[in-house]
């Protein structure tokens, strides 16, 4: 599912105009993000949990020259981890 579906199928059972849909789907996204890029976590009960995970510096290879070693340097990356509900749904139970 693209953004653009999911806007039309939440469209489609609400209320809302596709235009405020999409201006809330939208600021969903861009708190979500905030919120992360913050340091802290979204936590939406039932569905899952956003976090942030520091990754350490670390040595890699070079695709381009498999035999040169690079410097990979250490970052930040978002994390989702699902929830028990959402877990037991895509699992038909």
């Amino acid at each position: 599912m693209t953004k653009d579906e999911l806007i039309d199928a939440v469209a489609s059972v609400t209320t809302l105009s596709k235009k405020d849909t999409e201006l809330t789907v939208n600021t969903v996204i861009e708190t979500i993000t905030k919120t992360l890029q913050g340091g802290n976590e979204v936590v939406l009960t039932g569905f899952g949990k956003f976090s942030v995970n520091q990754r350490e510096a670390r040595m890699g290879v070079n695709p381009q020259k498999p035999g040169v070693k690079i410097q990979i340097p250490a970052m930040k990356v978002p994390k989702f981890k699902a929830g028990k509900e959402l877990k037991d749904t895509v699992n038909n139970r």
